[in-house]
């Protein structure tokens, strides 16, 4: 049972009971053995509704321990009232230390961005998910998208971003940009915006995802291939903020938010609140070197 006196007795340590624990650690290690496939799970009640993070937190909940250090963010923030609820709650259901330095955390969980301060081996990434499957914008049954996963018929996805490009000039994915893991299947990487592919690959992290009211686990586990798609003559890129400085360090080399000042000025600022913190604080930071930075067109 947990120790903190006031649920002693009352919830199993972590809330989920042993048995579903056991069942989603089973499904976590089949993803992680075979990276980017989807595994379907159980997906318990929890006190809050599937959508808001019940998958990501189905995941954190079966993996902590008692001396994990945990970390969650939302939107890159780690005050928002998504984040600051789940965080109460896996605290007061495990009694594990909380942080927001991203340093300090063992395990983090996310919705929506990757952290910009590099990972290491000693972490764990877990991601809360709205849609598991790629191909649902070009393929409406579950049966049929199945079936294309496993005969790697991947044909109506390239059609798609092909049929971008001759409408728009580009290829106009944002948030969730398909990738292909480990050579074969296509997954789907969650609303993070584009400039956070490349640290999916060959990670020293194993990244965890959970798609509570799909009912689905996937993963890529560390040092594996991540290729975003892109075709020989339209290659994939990152969000271009070229000439745009966060109006509070100056610093550019991080995914920034567009605000407007009280004048009505429009504005940049580093979206990543920790790593924020620690660029105003003067603080040792390790960022991820992202490499897509140097293709940008000067």
């Amino acid at each position: 049972m947990i120790e903190n006196t006031k649920y002693k007795n009352r919830w199993n340590f972590a809330f989920i009971d042993e048995s579903t624990k056991k069942e989603i650690r089973r499904k976590l290690l089949k993803a992680v053995a075979i990276p980017g496939y989807q595994c379907p799970y159980s997906s318990p009640e929890m006190p809050i509704s599937r959508g808001w993070g019940t998958g990501g937190l189905h995941v954190t909940l079966a993996i902590i321990g008692r001396e994990d250090i945990f970390k969650i963010i939302d939107q890159g923030s780690d005050a928002s009232v998504n984040a600051c609820n789940l965080r109460d709650f896996v605290h007061a259901m495990t009694g594990c230390g909380t942080t927001f330095d991203t340093r300090k955390a063992t395990l983090i969980q996310t919705r929506h961005r990757i952290t910009e301060e590099a990972l290491t081996d000693k972490q764990i990434y877990v991601l809360q998910v709205p849609q598991p499957e790629p191909l649902r914008s070009v393929e409406r049954y579950e049966y049929r998208t199945r079936q294309m996963h496993g005969e790697a018929d991947y044909a109506k996805m390239w059609v798609s971003l092909y049929e971008s490009y001759v409408r728009h000039g580009d290829i106009l994915l944002g948030a969730g940009y398909p990738v292909r893991v480990n050579g074969r299947y296509i997954m789907a990487t969650t609303p993070i915006p584009r400039w956070d592919i490349p640290n999916l690959h060959q990670a020293e992290t194993p990244y965890l995802f959970g798609a509570g009211r799909e009912k689905r686990l996937y993963a890529i586990p560390p040092h594996t291939t991540v290729e975003p798609l892109e075709f020989e003559d339209v290659r994939f890129h990152i969000e271009d903020f070229s000439g745009a400085l966060c109006y509070q360090t100056g610093y550019g080399k991080a995914f920034l938010d567009e605000i407007y000042g009280d004048d009505g000025s429009r504005q940049w600022v580093v979206n990543d609140s920790n790593f924020l913190d620690k660029l105003k604080n003067g603080e040792t930071i390790v960022p991820f070197m992202n490499p897509y930075l140097e293709k940008l067109p000067s």
